[in-house]
């Protein structure tokens, strides 16, 4: 196999990649339609925790989608805050949080970062805990004690900054990564995740296949896949993956109708490295990567609640109703 003028040669979890992908989109799609689980036979997925295979469609994404990006009012200004405002904490908790104690959908308009950071601070103070673990957030270095405090100024800075308007103004994907990434605290693989947020909504109208950027877990997974010879070209391999994905899974035989009838993007393929590389630790454990990681800490436990499955308008894609699981 040839990347980017760079002959690599698969190992085998290379093959468990698209296992790992049909099996995971069957679970998803046998729990939409509300079959009774376990919705597989393969003791390492109905024993540990795993995203979707699509981004968009986990939780997170989708409450991220429903409640905050589509809920209000649909200016571009506002919507980039209500979405940095969410994804800064990246924690529904914390945003039902702000939307009880302050008393409306949060607005730039009538955003006052005293009244934020006191609710905020209060709540910290009790105990509540205001991020979650899915990324490390690092603070940027704004003059405050308090890691949040230090957040709600980088989002005034931000706004005061007009980034919204250079954002719907680049060119391309990359453009507006670079845009984010020079800000205070965002590295990498923080900034591309917000673009991709930013880019679900009306205002921006990016395609996911134009750019990528690994991630530390995704660099994990392509080096338990390809070797340390991947290194320097994740990306061109992520664009691999995308590319090729028909044809690997009619090679292995293995249903993938994507979401519905959506193939994979970036994206997707960037995130199942991350979420391969966990499931290479039980399946492939004498496969090394790079974190030298060897067990999946979160066990899966059934959530019980409603699967949903409501997706950017633009794509064309959404279907009636929710399933209930």
């Amino acid at each position: 196999m040839t990347v980017a003028g760079r002959t690599l040669r698969p190992t085998e979890v290379f093959d468990t990649y698209w296992t790992f992908a049909a099996r995971r989109q069957q679970i998803y799609t046998a729990r939409l339609r509300g079959d009774a689980g376990p919705w597989t036979e393969d003791p390492i997925l109905r024993n540990h925790r795993f995203t979707n295979c699509f981004r968009a469609s986990d939780r997170v994404s989708q409450y991220l989608l429903a409640n905050v990006i589509y809920d209000g009012i649909q200016d571009f200004d506002e919507v980039v805050f209500r979405t940095l405002l969410f994804k800064l904490f990246n924690k529904i908790e914390t945003w039902e949080l702000l939307l009880a104690e302050v008393g409306e959908t949060p607005t730039w308009k009538s955003f006052d970062l005293d009244e934020y950071d006191a609710v905020l601070t209060r709540n910290f103070a009790s105990g509540r805990r205001l991020y979650s673990a899915a990324y490390v957030m690092a603070p940027p270095k704004l003059g405050a004690e308090r890691k949040h405090t230090n957040h709600l100024r980088l989002l005034r800075d931000i706004m005061e900054a007009d980034v919204p308007a250079a954002l719907q103004s680049a060119p391309t994907m990359q453009r507006a990564f670079e845009l984010l990434r020079a800000l205070p605290g965002l590295g990498d693989f923080l900034a591309f995740q917000y673009v991709i947020d930013l880019n679900y909504s009306e205002g921006l109208d990016f395609d996911e296949m134009d750019f990528v950027v690994a991630g530390p877990g995704a660099k994990d997974g392509i080096r338990k896949c390809f070797g340390p010879g991947a290194a320097g070209i994740e990306s061109d391999i992520i664009a691999y993956m995308a590319e090729s994905q028909d044809e690997h899974f009619e090679r292995l035989e293995l249903r993938f109708d994507g979401l519905f009838g959506r193939p994979l993007q970036l994206i997707d393929c960037q995130n199942l490295f991350c979420e391969v590389d966990k499931y290479a630790r039980v399946a492939h454990p004498a496969v090394a990567g790079l974190s030298g990681r060897s067990r999946i800490k979160q066990r899966f436990v059934p959530a019980g609640s409603i699967l949903t499955n409501w997706f950017p308008p633009k794509w064309g894609i959404n279907v009636p109703t929710p399933a209930t699981v």
